[in-house]
């Protein structure tokens, strides 16, 4: 494609089989369609996973029990996904992705920050979900009397990560087509899943669990929220930059919560009743989180059931791997996003290796993890949901692009409340999960009973990140006032096809990489594509 020369609109392309070439550009408004609703597809396909099942078992390990698991359980689902329906607002008034958009707050330049923070957490994501869909298939294959070992993880693994990188390569039509599917498929199963094993419940043995201290319902809670809504807020406006900016944001939130809450909550609280009626299963639930919900099946059933635990958790590591590339360059490496999406790919499969054929155990590495992670993420979150609601005008779209411009090349104020608040955050979590964690928790000592005391296990660093995050930019609302006091730029921004490609900023806009040095001329594009 020759400078200058567009991107092929969304109906000249047709088919979702070919490669999008859309990045971190806007979203032309002759590509912006369809309605709220649609969000419902792919966010109900990332998050229907029996994955959702094994989530009781980790909630009760808190030690608290039935109604308490289930109501911080539901509260943590659905707070921690309008965080995501908010942010999704974002994508449909700047029809950029979260990470371009969050230069409004943070500075062009400023923005990588969360960039790499994000690109941290969705590679992460990819690699656990593959992980599972593995580890899952293996102790399917053992139960049928097949060959489960080192081979069969290995023929999974390659299929699994084939899958993945492939939508995440080929790009948002063909992964919204594929999450439809994965949407029906995986919904009708899992029905049929919990219908089959709904025996294996026990109501007395689930009566009499013993009910749990408050700073132990607390760290449930934080817990629910890290491992579902938390973990997606990063991703959250890189599918509602498609839709027209006419639609109504009530439906915009409204469908991405309702969608990606929905599978969880009946998963959870069906999970919570299993775990409840067998410690034995729920012990086993911590080791391989889907394929110990396997043991408990019929015979006839196994291989539909493998079928649903790898589609679901693909249908989640696809939008992982499209916001993780995206992520990529949004932190500034200069690549097409299709070889973003693959260069994540390859540092998925080999995370993958590492836990499923060197790791001993699952739950505690993954438990660090989304604490660890949890807590920068939060800090994040929270400066971003109060910029967006301080916000009463449209994005600047060029500007975005531009370190000239209204949103400022680096904003020190927002990179220092992610620093303080993780260094907050981090101080009030403990992991015991991974050695080389252990440092953190050193500000429990200060009247919070220590490394080992009642509120050690809470997690409240990471409401302590969000309310650093949140309050800190409240205070500062002045400075979107002066943003939104300036002139819209006149111009919208034209693309090239390094921008298509994967290019920082579009063609015509002023680089993000500032004025030549010597002269102070503005560079006309970007250079180094």
């Amino acid at each position: 494609m020759s400078a200058g020369e567009t991107v092929p609109s969304t109906s000249e392309r047709g088919s979702g089989l070919q490669v999008e070439t859309n990045a971190l550009n806007p979203i032309a408004e002759s590509e912006r369609k369809g309605r709220p609703r649609d969000l419902f597809w792919p966010w109900f396909a990332a998050n229907v996973s029996v994955l959702g099942i094994s989530y009781g078992s980790f909630l009760l390990g808190f030690g608290i029990d039935f109604w308490q698991a289930t109501i911080v359980g539901i509260l943590g689902i659905v707070i921690s996904f309008l965080f995501c329906g908010f942010i999704a607002l974002a994508g449909k008034r700047g029809s950029a992705p979260t990470m371009v958009l969050t230069r409004a707050a943070f500075g062009v330049r400023g923005a990588r920050l969360p960039a790499i923070l994000s690109w941290l957490l969705t590679v992460g994501w990819e690699t656990v979900l593959a992980v599972l869909a593995v580890l899952a298939t293996a102790t399917v294959f053992t139960q049928l009397g097949w060959e489960g070992g080192i081979a069969t993880k290995l023929v999974a693994l390659l299929v699994v990560a084939a899958l993945i990188v492939a939508a995440g390569v080929f790009g948002f039509a063909l992964i919204m087509r594929l999450q439809t599917i994965i949407t029906i498929v995986t919904a009708v199963i899992t029905i049929v899943y919990i219908v089959l094993v709904a025996g294996h419940v026990d109501l007395g043995a689930v009566a009499a669990l013993p009910a749990g201290p408050f700073p132990n319902v607390v760290g449930g809670f934080v817990f629910m929220m890290t491992g579902f809504g938390l973990g997606w807020v990063n991703a959250a406006a890189d599918y509602s930059r498609y839709l027209p900016r006419t639609v109504r944001s009530s439906g915009v939130v409204g469908w991405t919560t309702f969608g990606s809450a929905l599978a969880p909550i009946v998963l959870l609280v069906f999970g919570i009743l299993l775990a409840g009626s067998s410690a034995k299963l729920s012990d086993a639930i911590g080791a391989d989180p889907i394929g110990a919900l396997a043991t408990i099946l019929p015979t006839w059933f196994l291989v539909p059931f493998v079928l649903v635990a790898v589609l679901g958790l693909v249908g989640g590591a696809v939008l992982d791997i499209y916001s993780s590339g995206l992520a990529l360059l949004s932190a500034g490496v200069r690549l097409p996003r299709p070889v973003a999406a693959s260069v994540d790919g390859v540092i998925m499969t080999l995370g993958a290796i590492y836990v499923v054929f060197f790791a001993g155990d699952f739950i505690g590495p993954f438990q660090g993890f989304l604490i660890t992670l949890g807590v920068p993420i939060a800090a994040w979150c929270g400066i971003f949901l109060a910029d967006i609601l301080l916000r009463r005008r449209s994005y600047d779209e060029r500007d975005l692009y531009d370190r000239r411009g209204r949103y400022g090349d680096v904003r020190w104020l927002p990179v220092a409340l992610v620093v303080v608040g993780t260094a907050i955050g981090w101080g009030l979590v403990t992991n015991t999960y991974a050695s080389w964690l252990s440092w953190q928790g050193y500000l429990l000592d200060l009247g919070l009973g220590g490394r080992d005391g009642a509120w050690a296990y809470a997690n409240l660093g990471v409401l302590a990140a969000l309310v650093v995050g949140f309050a800190g930019t409240l205070f500062t609302a002045g400075s979107v006032r002066r943003q939104e006091a300036l002139p819209l730029s006149q111009e919208g921004p034209a693309r090239d096809s390094a921008a298509a490609l994967g290019a920082s900023e579009p063609s015509g806009a002023r680089s993000d990489a500032g004025p030549d040095a010597s002269s102070g001329a503005r560079s006309g594009r970007p250079s180094g594509r």
